[in-house]
Protein backbone atom coordinates (compact mmCIF):
# COMPACT_ATOMS: atom_id res chain seq x y z
CA UNK A 1 0.00 0.00 0.00
CA UNK A 2 1.34 3.44 -0.91
CA UNK A 3 1.21 6.13 1.76
CA UNK A 4 0.24 9.03 -0.48
CA UNK A 5 -1.37 12.01 1.18
CA UNK A 6 -4.99 12.13 0.06
CA UNK A 7 -6.02 15.34 -1.69
CA UNK A 8 -9.45 16.46 -0.55
CA UNK A 9 -12.07 15.75 -3.18
CA UNK A 10 -13.40 19.35 -3.02
CA UNK A 11 -9.89 20.72 -3.66
CA UNK A 12 -9.63 18.72 -6.86
CA UNK A 13 -12.99 20.08 -8.00
CA UNK A 14 -11.91 23.65 -7.17
CA UNK A 15 -8.79 23.21 -9.27
CA UNK A 16 -10.79 21.78 -12.16
CA UNK A 17 -13.21 24.72 -12.00
CA UNK A 18 -10.29 27.17 -12.09
CA UNK A 19 -8.73 25.30 -15.02
CA UNK A 20 -12.07 25.35 -16.83
CA UNK A 21 -12.13 29.15 -16.72
CA UNK A 22 -14.85 29.67 -14.10
CA UNK A 23 -12.89 32.52 -12.53
CA UNK A 24 -12.99 34.65 -15.66
CA UNK A 25 -16.76 34.14 -15.86
CA UNK A 26 -17.19 35.16 -12.22
CA UNK A 27 -15.07 38.30 -12.68
CA UNK A 28 -17.18 39.17 -15.71
CA UNK A 29 -20.41 38.80 -13.70
CA UNK A 30 -18.96 41.06 -10.99
CA UNK A 31 -17.97 43.69 -13.54
CA UNK A 32 -21.45 43.67 -15.09
CA UNK A 33 -23.44 43.84 -11.85
CA UNK A 34 -21.30 46.00 -9.56
CA UNK A 35 -22.95 49.34 -10.38
CA UNK A 36 -26.51 48.07 -10.51
CA UNK A 37 -29.17 48.42 -7.80
CA UNK A 38 -31.50 45.85 -9.35
CA UNK A 39 -32.32 43.11 -6.89
CA UNK A 40 -31.30 40.24 -9.18
CA UNK A 41 -28.00 41.95 -10.03
CA UNK A 42 -27.21 42.44 -6.34
CA UNK A 43 -27.94 38.74 -5.76
CA UNK A 44 -25.77 37.74 -8.74
CA UNK A 45 -22.89 39.90 -7.53
CA UNK A 46 -23.09 38.25 -4.11
CA UNK A 47 -23.14 34.73 -5.58
CA UNK A 48 -20.26 35.42 -7.97
CA UNK A 49 -17.99 37.02 -5.35
CA UNK A 50 -18.85 34.34 -2.74
CA UNK A 51 -17.97 31.62 -5.25
CA UNK A 52 -14.71 33.37 -6.01
CA UNK A 53 -13.76 33.28 -2.32
CA UNK A 54 -14.81 29.63 -2.13
CA UNK A 55 -12.43 28.68 -4.98
CA UNK A 56 -9.58 30.23 -2.99
CA UNK A 57 -10.16 27.82 -0.09
CA UNK A 58 -8.39 25.09 -2.08
CA UNK A 59 -4.62 25.32 -1.61
CA UNK A 60 -3.71 24.49 -5.19
CA UNK A 61 -6.41 26.62 -6.80
CA UNK A 62 -5.44 29.53 -4.51
CA UNK A 63 -1.74 29.22 -5.38
CA UNK A 64 -2.52 28.97 -9.09
CA UNK A 65 -4.55 32.20 -9.01
CA UNK A 66 -1.92 33.99 -6.89
CA UNK A 67 0.73 33.40 -9.59
CA UNK A 68 3.50 34.75 -7.38
CA UNK A 69 1.43 37.87 -6.72
CA UNK A 70 1.46 38.75 -10.41
CA UNK A 71 -1.80 36.99 -11.29
CA UNK A 72 -4.42 39.13 -13.03
CA UNK A 73 -7.12 37.44 -10.93
CA UNK A 74 -5.25 38.33 -7.75
CA UNK A 75 -4.94 41.96 -8.92
CA UNK A 76 -8.65 42.16 -9.82
CA UNK A 77 -9.71 40.80 -6.46
CA UNK A 78 -7.46 43.34 -4.74
CA UNK A 79 -9.25 46.13 -6.58
CA UNK A 80 -12.47 45.06 -4.80
CA UNK A 81 -11.14 46.17 -1.39
CA UNK A 82 -11.33 49.95 -2.02
CA UNK A 83 -14.69 49.68 -3.85
CA UNK A 84 -17.81 51.32 -2.41
CA UNK A 85 -19.74 48.07 -2.50
CA UNK A 86 -19.87 46.29 0.89
CA UNK A 87 -20.25 42.88 -0.71
CA UNK A 88 -17.11 43.39 -2.82
CA UNK A 89 -15.16 44.84 0.12
CA UNK A 90 -16.08 41.73 2.08
CA UNK A 91 -15.13 39.33 -0.72
CA UNK A 92 -11.86 41.20 -1.33
CA UNK A 93 -10.85 41.04 2.34
CA UNK A 94 -11.82 37.35 2.58
CA UNK A 95 -9.85 36.64 -0.58
CA UNK A 96 -6.73 38.29 0.89
CA UNK A 97 -7.20 36.20 4.07
CA UNK A 98 -7.34 33.09 1.85
CA UNK A 99 -4.29 34.08 -0.22
CA UNK A 100 -2.47 34.70 3.09
CA UNK A 101 -2.24 31.02 3.97
CA UNK A 102 1.51 30.56 3.53
CA UNK A 103 4.54 32.66 4.46
CA UNK A 104 5.67 33.34 0.91
CA UNK A 105 2.33 34.83 -0.10
CA UNK A 106 2.07 36.84 3.13
CA UNK A 107 5.54 38.34 2.73
CA UNK A 108 4.88 39.27 -0.89
CA UNK A 109 1.53 40.88 -0.04
CA UNK A 110 2.92 42.97 2.81
CA UNK A 111 5.80 44.13 0.57
CA UNK A 112 3.35 45.25 -2.11
CA UNK A 113 1.28 47.51 0.15
CA UNK A 114 -1.84 45.46 0.78
CA UNK A 115 -1.81 46.37 4.47
CA UNK A 116 -2.56 50.01 3.65
CA UNK A 117 -5.62 48.97 1.59
CA UNK A 118 -6.94 46.89 4.50
CA UNK A 119 -6.33 49.70 7.00
CA UNK A 120 -8.18 52.19 4.81
CA UNK A 121 -11.04 49.71 4.55
CA UNK A 122 -11.16 49.26 8.32
CA UNK A 123 -11.07 53.02 8.84
CA UNK A 124 -14.20 53.30 6.71
CA UNK A 125 -15.95 50.83 9.02
CA UNK A 126 -15.06 52.16 12.47
CA UNK A 127 -18.24 54.18 13.03
CA UNK A 128 -21.47 52.30 12.28
CA UNK A 129 -19.32 49.76 10.49
CA UNK A 130 -20.30 46.57 8.72
CA UNK A 131 -19.40 43.78 11.18
CA UNK A 132 -18.72 41.15 8.49
CA UNK A 133 -16.32 43.50 6.69
CA UNK A 134 -14.56 44.34 9.98
CA UNK A 135 -14.22 40.64 10.77
CA UNK A 136 -12.88 39.79 7.29
CA UNK A 137 -10.34 42.63 7.22
CA UNK A 138 -9.07 41.73 10.70
CA UNK A 139 -8.80 38.06 9.64
CA UNK A 140 -6.66 39.10 6.69
CA UNK A 141 -4.39 41.25 8.89
CA UNK A 142 -4.03 38.46 11.44
CA UNK A 143 -2.91 36.00 8.74
CA UNK A 144 -0.52 38.52 7.20
CA UNK A 145 1.09 39.07 10.63
CA UNK A 146 2.14 35.42 11.03
CA UNK A 147 5.60 35.56 9.32
CA UNK A 148 8.16 37.16 11.67
CA UNK A 149 9.52 39.51 8.97
CA UNK A 150 6.06 41.03 8.48
CA UNK A 151 5.46 42.01 12.09
CA UNK A 152 7.71 45.06 12.31
CA UNK A 153 6.63 46.25 8.84
CA UNK A 154 2.97 46.02 9.82
CA UNK A 155 3.58 47.77 13.13
CA UNK A 156 5.38 50.58 11.26
CA UNK A 157 2.39 50.82 8.90
CA UNK A 158 0.24 51.61 11.96
CA UNK A 159 -1.76 48.38 12.10
CA UNK A 160 -2.03 48.30 15.90
CA UNK A 161 -3.42 51.86 16.03
CA UNK A 162 -6.19 51.08 13.56
CA UNK A 163 -6.98 47.73 15.21
CA UNK A 164 -7.27 49.43 18.62
CA UNK A 165 -10.12 51.60 17.26
CA UNK A 166 -12.27 48.46 17.43
CA UNK A 167 -11.72 47.94 21.17
CA UNK A 168 -15.13 49.47 21.72
CA UNK A 169 -16.82 46.83 19.54
CA UNK A 170 -19.50 44.78 21.29
CA UNK A 171 -19.39 42.05 18.63
CA UNK A 172 -17.62 38.87 19.86
CA UNK A 173 -16.41 37.81 16.36
CA UNK A 174 -14.73 41.22 15.91
CA UNK A 175 -13.32 41.14 19.45
CA UNK A 176 -11.91 37.66 18.81
CA UNK A 177 -10.12 38.66 15.58
CA UNK A 178 -8.89 41.94 17.07
CA UNK A 179 -7.25 40.05 19.95
CA UNK A 180 -5.71 37.46 17.63
CA UNK A 181 -4.30 40.17 15.35
CA UNK A 182 -2.67 42.04 18.24
CA UNK A 183 -1.28 38.81 19.68
CA UNK A 184 0.28 37.87 16.32
CA UNK A 185 1.75 41.36 15.89
CA UNK A 186 3.55 41.54 19.24
CA UNK A 187 4.96 38.01 19.15
CA UNK A 188 8.77 38.54 19.55
CA UNK A 189 8.29 42.35 19.25
CA UNK A 190 9.39 43.72 22.64
CA UNK A 191 8.89 47.43 21.89
CA UNK A 192 5.40 46.95 20.51
CA UNK A 193 4.46 44.70 23.46
CA UNK A 194 5.66 47.41 25.83
CA UNK A 195 3.79 50.19 24.02
CA UNK A 196 0.54 48.23 24.01
CA UNK A 197 1.00 46.74 27.48
CA UNK A 198 1.27 50.15 29.10
CA UNK A 199 -2.04 51.35 27.59
CA UNK A 200 -4.33 51.18 30.63
CA UNK A 201 -7.46 51.36 28.42
CA UNK A 202 -6.40 48.26 26.48
CA UNK A 203 -5.49 46.32 29.63
CA UNK A 204 -8.81 47.25 31.28
CA UNK A 205 -10.73 46.02 28.23
CA UNK A 206 -8.74 42.76 28.21
CA UNK A 207 -9.51 42.20 31.88
CA UNK A 208 -13.20 42.82 31.14
CA UNK A 209 -13.12 40.28 28.28
CA UNK A 210 -11.30 37.74 30.49
CA UNK A 211 -14.67 37.53 32.27
CA UNK A 212 -16.71 36.96 29.07
CA UNK A 213 -18.06 33.61 30.22
CA UNK A 214 -20.49 33.40 27.26
CA UNK A 215 -17.70 33.71 24.72
CA UNK A 216 -14.97 31.17 25.43
CA UNK A 217 -12.99 32.23 22.35
CA UNK A 218 -12.85 35.90 23.38
CA UNK A 219 -12.07 34.93 26.96
CA UNK A 220 -9.20 32.64 25.91
CA UNK A 221 -7.70 35.18 23.48
CA UNK A 222 -7.88 37.98 26.09
CA UNK A 223 -5.99 35.88 28.59
CA UNK A 224 -3.41 34.93 25.98
CA UNK A 225 -2.88 38.54 24.91
CA UNK A 226 -2.56 39.68 28.53
CA UNK A 227 0.12 37.04 29.06
CA UNK A 228 1.82 37.85 25.73
CA UNK A 229 2.13 41.55 26.59
CA UNK A 230 4.13 40.58 29.69
CA UNK A 231 6.12 37.74 28.12
CA UNK A 232 7.28 39.65 25.06
CA UNK A 233 7.95 42.99 26.76
CA UNK A 234 9.48 41.64 30.00
CA UNK A 235 8.77 45.18 31.18
CA UNK A 236 8.25 46.43 34.72
CA UNK A 237 5.84 49.09 33.43
CA UNK A 238 3.68 46.52 31.64
CA UNK A 239 3.63 44.34 34.77
CA UNK A 240 2.54 47.35 36.83
CA UNK A 241 -0.22 48.20 34.30
CA UNK A 242 -1.52 44.61 34.40
CA UNK A 243 -1.47 44.49 38.22
CA UNK A 244 -3.27 47.85 38.49
CA UNK A 245 -5.79 46.80 35.84
CA UNK A 246 -6.73 43.69 37.85
CA UNK A 247 -5.21 41.17 35.45
CA UNK A 248 -3.27 39.00 37.90
CA UNK A 249 -6.19 36.86 39.06
CA UNK A 250 -7.07 36.00 35.44
CA UNK A 251 -3.53 34.80 34.74
CA UNK A 252 -3.69 32.58 37.85
CA UNK A 253 -6.99 31.12 36.56
CA UNK A 254 -5.40 30.68 33.12
CA UNK A 255 -2.70 28.51 34.74
CA UNK A 256 -5.47 25.98 35.46
CA UNK A 257 -6.70 25.87 31.83
CA UNK A 258 -7.17 22.47 30.18
CA UNK A 259 -4.88 23.65 27.35
CA UNK A 260 -1.23 23.04 28.20
CA UNK A 261 -0.01 25.88 25.97
CA UNK A 262 -2.24 28.36 27.84
CA UNK A 263 -1.16 27.01 31.23
CA UNK A 264 2.45 27.51 30.26
CA UNK A 265 1.95 31.02 28.88
CA UNK A 266 0.24 31.94 32.16
CA UNK A 267 3.01 30.50 34.35
CA UNK A 268 5.75 32.30 32.40
CA UNK A 269 3.85 35.61 32.70
CA UNK A 270 3.25 35.05 36.43
CA UNK A 271 6.95 34.26 36.86
CA UNK A 272 7.83 37.61 35.27
CA UNK A 273 5.31 39.42 37.48
CA UNK A 274 6.88 37.81 40.57
CA UNK A 275 10.41 38.59 39.39
CA UNK A 276 9.72 42.20 38.39
CA UNK A 277 7.20 43.41 40.98
CA UNK A 278 6.44 40.93 43.74
CA UNK A 279 5.56 43.63 46.29
CA UNK A 280 2.71 45.02 44.18
CA UNK A 281 1.43 41.61 43.10
CA UNK A 282 1.59 40.00 46.55
CA UNK A 283 -2.03 40.74 47.57
CA UNK A 284 -3.40 39.56 44.21
CA UNK A 285 -1.36 36.36 44.40
CA UNK A 286 -2.73 35.63 47.88
CA UNK A 287 -6.29 36.53 46.83
CA UNK A 288 -6.15 34.27 43.77
CA UNK A 289 -4.74 31.31 45.77
CA UNK A 290 -1.63 31.14 43.58
CA UNK A 291 0.27 28.86 45.98
CA UNK A 292 -2.61 26.35 46.13
CA UNK A 293 -2.83 26.37 42.32
CA UNK A 294 0.91 25.64 42.03
CA UNK A 295 0.61 22.86 44.60
CA UNK A 296 -2.17 21.29 42.53
CA UNK A 297 -0.11 21.55 39.31
CA UNK A 298 2.92 19.94 40.93
CA UNK A 299 0.98 17.06 42.49
CA UNK A 300 -1.05 16.30 39.35
CA UNK A 301 0.57 13.42 37.46
CA UNK A 302 -0.99 14.69 34.22
CA UNK A 303 0.96 17.96 34.35
CA UNK A 304 3.42 18.28 31.46
CA UNK A 305 7.16 18.63 32.28
CA UNK A 306 7.25 22.33 31.32
CA UNK A 307 4.29 23.00 33.63
CA UNK A 308 6.10 21.37 36.56
CA UNK A 309 9.32 23.20 35.68
CA UNK A 310 7.71 26.64 35.46
CA UNK A 311 5.64 26.03 38.61
CA UNK A 312 8.85 25.36 40.56
CA UNK A 313 10.51 28.47 39.12
CA UNK A 314 7.49 30.45 40.29
CA UNK A 315 7.60 28.94 43.79
CA UNK A 316 11.20 30.12 44.11
CA UNK A 317 10.20 33.61 42.88
CA UNK A 318 7.43 34.09 45.45
CA UNK A 319 9.57 33.05 48.43
CA UNK A 320 10.58 36.68 48.92
CA UNK A 321 7.04 37.47 50.07
CA UNK A 322 6.26 36.69 53.70
CA UNK A 323 2.58 35.68 53.34
CA UNK A 324 3.31 33.57 50.25
CA UNK A 325 6.34 32.00 51.92
CA UNK A 326 4.11 31.01 54.87
CA UNK A 327 1.61 29.37 52.50
CA UNK A 328 4.41 27.43 50.79
CA UNK A 329 5.54 26.12 54.19
CA UNK A 330 2.04 25.23 55.36
CA UNK A 331 1.38 23.15 52.24
CA UNK A 332 4.53 21.06 52.75
CA UNK A 333 5.89 21.87 49.29
CA UNK A 334 9.23 20.44 50.24
CA UNK A 335 7.79 16.88 50.11
CA UNK A 336 6.20 17.45 46.71
CA UNK A 337 9.39 18.91 45.30
CA UNK A 338 11.72 16.23 46.67
CA UNK A 339 9.58 13.53 45.07
CA UNK A 340 10.10 15.30 41.72
CA UNK A 341 13.87 14.94 42.06
CA UNK A 342 13.48 11.46 40.61
CA UNK A 343 11.26 12.68 37.72
CA UNK A 344 12.05 10.96 34.39
CA UNK A 345 12.46 14.39 32.81
CA UNK A 346 16.03 15.55 33.54
CA UNK A 347 15.17 19.28 33.44
CA UNK A 348 12.33 18.80 35.92
CA UNK A 349 14.51 16.64 38.20
CA UNK A 350 17.31 19.24 38.14
CA UNK A 351 14.91 22.12 38.89
CA UNK A 352 13.39 20.04 41.73
CA UNK A 353 16.73 19.69 43.48
CA UNK A 354 17.43 23.44 43.06
CA UNK A 355 13.97 24.26 44.41
CA UNK A 356 14.42 21.87 47.31
CA UNK A 357 17.70 23.61 48.26
CA UNK A 358 15.95 26.96 48.10
CA UNK A 359 13.04 25.80 50.26
CA UNK A 360 15.38 24.15 52.77
CA UNK A 361 17.54 27.27 53.05
CA UNK A 362 14.48 29.44 53.68
CA UNK A 363 12.51 27.17 55.98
Amino acid sequence: MGCEIPVRHEDVIKLQLVDAGLVECLLEVVAQTVDSDREEDVAQLKTASDLMVLLLLGDESMQKLFEGGKGSVFQRVLSWVPSNNHQLQLAGALAIANFARNDGNCIHMVDTGIVQKLLELLDRHVEEGNVTVQHAALSALRNLAIPVVNKSKMLLAGVSDVVLKFLKSEMPPVQFKLLGTLRMLIDTQADAAEQLGTKAKLVERLVEWCEAKDHAGVMGESNRLLSALIRHSKSKDVVRTVIQGGGVKHLVTMATSEHMIMQNEALVALGLIAALNLDCAEQDFVGANLVQVLHKLLTDEHSAPEIKYNSMILICSVMGSEPLHKEVQSLAFIDVVSSLRSDENKTVAHQASLTEQRLTAQS
